[in-house]
């Protein structure tokens, strides 16, 4: 009696370690578990970041190229210009207008032509101390005379709200082809003489003019202060 009751409480005693042996391996496989999950975790925080950061070294590149491209026009140009960033593009069907960061603080004032690369895309129709708002050639409401070279031909730029304006007021026996050039014409005693638009597109009678800068494509663009005599002065 005394062997079985002895066999039993060995036995008993087995048996009663299995469950704290197997609770001990299973507590220790689920912390493996949530420190594998904890590291994969953390490494995918750190890519993410990595790829972040790199999509952000990215962007600033290609910001500065298209600055120093900027700049560059800029210490060309005849002009003195003023590099402005564009805040807020206010697009609808029919209005078309910008608004950067530059105002009176920078001498800008209404009627001065605004450039990207040297190439008309509007001029300044408001102005406050922190900004100004830019009615682009593309708008229903704007109206620039312009000169159609080399043909000498003058002409009335009207925006149409569509991606080409229309020139009105062409003279009656008008001779154009689609290699002729739109420039500002300065008739208006606003705008400066000279500034290229874009080309002439003859498209079942009616004459538009295909924009060589595409007004809705703005990141930056810069207003025309004065002329480079003033500048050089």
């Amino acid at each position: 009696l005394r062997f079985v009751i002895k066999d039993g409480i060995y036995r008993g005693s087995v048996i009663a370690t299995v469950p704290e042996k197997y609770s001990k391996d299973f507590s220790e496989t689920l912390e493996k578990h949530f420190n594998t999950y904890k590291e994969n975790y953390i490494l995918k925080s750190q890519l993410d970041n990595l790829r972040s950061k790199n999509l952000e070294l990215k962007y600033l590149k290609a910001e500065n190229k298209i600055l120093l491209n900027l700049l560059q026009e800029q210490t060309l140009s005849d002009y003195t210009m003023i590099l402005s960033r564009v805040m807020i593009d206010k697009q609808s069907p029919f209005l078309k207008s910008i608004i950067i960061n530059k105002g009176r603080n920078f001498d800008i004032k209404k009627g001065m032509a605004v450039v990207s690369k040297s190439i008309l895309v509007g001029r300044v129709v408001e102005v406050n101390y922190f900004s100004s708002r830019v009615l682009l050639i593309n708008d229903l409401n704007s109206k620039i005379p312009v000169l159609i070279e080399p043909d000498g031909y003058q002409a009335i730029l009207s925006g149409k709200g569509k991606t080409k304006p229309s020139l009105d007021f062409l003279p009656k026996s008008y001779d154009l082809n689609e290699d002729s050039i739109v420039y500002t014409s300065g008739k208006d005693g606003v705008l400066l003489s000279g500034i290229p638009i874009g080309k002439i597109n003859i498209n079942e009678g009616s004459v538009d003019v295909n924009l060589i800068i595409d007004p809705t494509q703005l990141s930056y663009v810069s207003v025309i202060l004065n002329k480079g005599l003033e500048k050089n002065n």
